[in-house]
């Protein structure tokens, strides 16, 4: 039996994986503000705000959405370069994809991946096309990569500090009325009672809250970190199948 083809078959499907690390990153930051939403509507954040005197609650809160989105930014870069490297390896697999290494990789899409594949290009004309070592472009592709991913891992770890630093007021405030305490004087005593549940709140809130930020913001750097080593690995494999083979036959012929 002969098969049917419905639809037109000239049109490849789209590859799923062009999106996915925006899309993990959607879903997870999605999640993240239903949780935000269902702590808001029962009042914990609330209580949370009302009860850190210090605002090193709303410095870690604040903190965290510039580190969100500047995440978002990021993702959406990585993204592209891996859509745009697969349109590469697209190009450069066709029939008679090595002319596309002429004039500078012109028919490239623009990406890092094209420019590391420009650089290449370069490097095996100027040594006459003899074996080509991209080690060192290679490094410099994946510096260029990675970018600012680094800025999450300060970020996790300041918003750590800060929660410390808050832990660390919070028993000052805590313990600060102890000093002067006159067991007889009832007034004083339930002042002090007073003080140090607001002492030990301020310890407890920003705690919380700088761990919840750190964990989160190192949830999604290392969704980052992956998905950029895996546009890394497919320049890697791109240029070790197409480019390379195609400029030692150059110098071969």
């Amino acid at each position: 039996m002969s098969s049917i083809t419905i639809g037109p078959t000239a049109r490849q499907p789209a590859d799923p994986a062009e999106r996915s690390a925006l899309l993990f990153w959607m879903i997870f930051t999605g999640l993240s503000i239903f949780a935000v939403i269902l702590l808001w509507r029962f009042g914990l954040i609330h209580l949370m705000l009302t009860s850190d005197r210090t605002y090193i609650s709303s410095v870690i809160a604040v903190l965290y959405i510039v580190t969100c989105g500047h995440c978002f930014l990021r993702t959406r870069a990585i993204a592209r370069e891996g859509a745009a490297a697969r349109r590469c390896r697209a190009v450069l697999a066709a029939a008679g994809g090595g002319k596309a290494l002429d004039a500078s990789g012109a028919a490239l899409p623009r990406g890092l991946v094209r420019d590391h594949i420009d650089s290449l290009v370069t490097k095996a004309a100027a040594q006459d096309y003899r074996p080509v070592d991209q080690t060192l472009l290679l490094r410099t592709l994946a510096d260029r990569l990675r970018g600012s991913n680094g800025f999450g891992a300060f970020v996790s770890d300041t918003l750590m500090k800060l929660g410390l630093l808050g832990t660390i007021i919070g028993f000052i405030i805590m313990l600060a009325p102890i000093a002067g305490l006159d067991a007889a004087d009832k007034v004083a005593m339930r002042s002090s009672m007073g003080m140090m549940s607001d002492g030990m709140a301020v310890a407890m809130y920003t705690t919380l809250a700088g761990l919840i930020g750190s964990i989160l913001v190192r949830i999604q750097y290392y969704m980052l970190d992956a998905a950029t080593q895996r546009v890394f690995s497919d320049a890697v494999v791109l240029t070790e199948t197409y480019v390379t083979p195609a400029l030692e036959r150059r110098h071969d012929g």
